[in-house]
């Protein structure tokens, strides 16, 4: 599998995907940064990635970091993930987005929550995004 293949999976594309390609299994476990206030927002996220052929332990790694409402925190959790080498970040709100934007520009970030990226400065529009954040 194809690792941009499992960023379309992270941002919701899944369904587009030819049966074989999730089938397949990768030789390299692929590690999931997950940025959030607490682990709630992530809950069915696991079933999800698991309905697809990703398992836990197997064939897919998550690093699950979580601020506790200390918003402080979000620059060091992001370096942290960045330091751990993920192949992508997901993030649930703008503060932790703009943290994991300045500690990466070559790991790609999911925002699925995006309000106004663009006002944020995710993003330089929403047709054509740039940089690494989705």
């Amino acid at each position: 599998m194809k690792r941009r293949e499992f960023i379309t999976l992270i941002g919701g594309a899944a369904a587009a995907w030819p049966l074989a390609a999730r089938a397949q299994q990768a030789g390299k476990p692929y590690r999931l940064g997950m940025l959030a206030v607490t682990r709630r927002p992530w809950d069915g996220l696991s079933d999800g990635l698991h309905d697809h052929g990703y398992v836990e332990g197997r064939n897919l790694i998550t690093e699950r970091r979580y601020s506790e409402g200390q918003a402080e925190r979000w620059p060091e959790i992001a370096a942290e993930l960045v330091k751990l080498r993920v192949d992508i970040i997901l993030v649930n709100t703008t503060p932790a987005a703009l943290a994991a934007k300045k500690a990466t520009s070559t790991i790609p970030i999911v925002f699925p929550t995006a309000f106004d990226p663009v006002g944020a400065g995710l993003a330089t529009s929403l047709s054509r995004p740039g940089g690494n954040v989705t």
